[in-house]
């Protein structure tokens, strides 16, 4: 999801620019396209932004390992479908886009999670689930 936001991102600013270019030397100025050329510019700046503080920890595999108690959420929509990891301790939620194979889910289904994420803790790289009692690994995302 990252580098989806990230590319779409950067094309959203560049088609802009060359847009805006294009207009400045045909000095075609309409409010119609002056309105959808800002609104791909802000789009494309608000994913910038979202995604380029953490760029660096992505490229550089500098993660932070969150563990702890956890309960886990599934939430489907349609053809979408989505698994949230809570921690019991942090309360942080990490959410992953696809859902793990186990016997149960659920707020009084409780596991124990080492969820890996970015420092900035904005965007979820894996996870291990393990039995909360024995802390033998029943299922990891890798």
């Amino acid at each position: 999801m990252f580098y989806i936001m990230l590319i779409i991102g950067v094309l959203s600013v560049l088609m802009a620019v060359f847009i805006f270019g294009f207009m400045y030397v045909e000095k075609e100025f309409t409010l119609l396209n002056v309105v959808k050329t800002i609104g791909a510019l802000l789009f494309g700046v608000f994913l910038l932004v979202i995604t380029l503080p953490s760029l660096k920890y992505i490229l550089l595999k500098e993660y932070d390992v969150v563990s702890g108690n956890c309960t886990i959420e599934i939430f489907s929509s349609g053809r979408s479908t989505e698994s949230n990891f809570e921690m019991l301790d942090t309360g942080d939620i990490f959410t992953f886009n696809y859902i793990p194979v186990l016997d149960a889910y659920g707020e009084s289904i409780p596991y124990y999670c080492e969820v890996t994420v970015t420092k900035d803790h904005k965007f979820e790289i894996s996870y291990k689930i393990y039995d909360v009692n024995s802390r033998e690994l029943i299922l990891t995302s890798e």
